[in-house]
């Protein structure tokens, strides 16, 4: 399933706060991840350059997430002093990078997960020193649980009445845009992102949208939980059923209601893929040392599907979001 949307490049969107750069940069162990190039897939998808921004090490965590975590729990703990749980639901790699905060910052984590989670990740949640309530559903359903949760909720998903919080987790995730603009020597002409709600694409349609740029969006879901192909191809909010996913931290149902106008009028295509092309995808991955999870490896078979629908690409570059398991 693919869906193409000209005209996406006229939208223009307010940059993040230049603060989150330098909040960044002044945590221990922050550096900018590797932008790897990739000659060789470069040359089998008839691309000029094609780039990996691998964020399998992140401060210090497997996955990007810790980007957005670190300044919305920062800019939640401004306002807030003395003891405070938060609460978050996740596919793994989220709550597991608030509950790293909550500990940094000497706080109380409770993470939901849906019933679909891996094990080791929820181990590695609980390693973090965080209560983990598994919740007999979907991810949706697990939301929905620790928003009613005692806490103060750092969500990556918003609604209406819930808003303030997943804007600091999208200006968070900035820090990786600015990074791929000064490992760049050019404007890249196709950035491709995973989707699970939509938080991380609406940061980097921020990034792209904020300024006059070339540069085409493409977002990749799995097949099985593809909510904002579908809610794209609906002209509105749409939720989907559903299934089992390698990709579990894309096993979404609902785009959050905070990112979806950016998608609607930020990306150039979407597309869904299944399981098995994603696994084609991370094995390729690895065997040119790039260790990306299943999520991370999404962009990868994303482009293969659309390789013939993509036109003339000089720079591309495909955002690992994860490490592989």
């Amino acid at each position: 399933m693919t869906l193409s949307r000209p005209g996406a490049r006229s939208r223009r969107y307010p940059p993040a706060p230049t603060e989150v750069r330098e909040f960044h940069s002044g945590l221990p162990g922050y550096a900018p991840t590797p932008l790897t190039e990739l000659p060789a897939l470069a040359a089998e998808l008839g691309i000029g350059r094609l780039f990996v921004k691998d964020e399998s090490s992140r401060l210090g965590l497997p996955a990007f997430k810790a980007l957005g975590a670190s300044w919305a729990v920062h800019r939640v703990l401004q306002q807030r002093t003395g003891p405070v749980t938060l609460t978050t639901a996740t596919d793994g790699n989220h709550g597991r990078a608030v509950a790293r905060m909550a500990r940094l910052h000497g706080r109380c984590a409770h993470v939901f997960v849906p019933n679909t989670v891996p094990e080791h990740a929820i181990e590695a949640i609980r390693a973090e020193n965080a209560q983990v309530t598994v919740v007999d559903g979907t991810y949706d359903d697990a939301v929905a649980e620790a928003a009613n949760a005692d806490g103060v909720l750092v969500q990556d998903m918003g609604w209406p009445g819930y808003e303030e919080v997943p804007a600091w987790i999208v200006e968070g995730y900035s820090t990786l845009c600015h990074e791929i603009d000064e490992q760049l020597d050019e404007e890249p002409d196709l950035v491709v992102v995973p989707v699970g709600v939509g938080s991380f694409a609406q940061a980097v349609i921020t990034h792209y949208r904020s300024r006059e740029s070339r540069t085409r969006l493409l977002s990749v879901e799995p097949e099985s939980a593809a909510c904002v192909l579908a809610s794209l191809e609906a002209g509105e909010l749409t939720t989907v059923p559903t299934g089992d996913t390698i990709m579990a931290g894309l096993n979404c149902g609902t785009p959050s209601a905070t990112s979806w106008p950016f998608l609607l009028h930020g990306l150039d295509a979407a597309v869904a893929i299944s399981d098995d092309e994603c696994t084609n995808a991370m094995n390729d991955l690895h065997a040119l040392n790039v260790h990306s999870g299943p999520c991370g490896a999404a962009p990868l078979a994303g482009v293969r599907a659309l390789r013939g629908d993509l036109g003339d690409i000089g720079t591309a570059v495909l955002i690992s979001t994860e490490g592989r398991p």
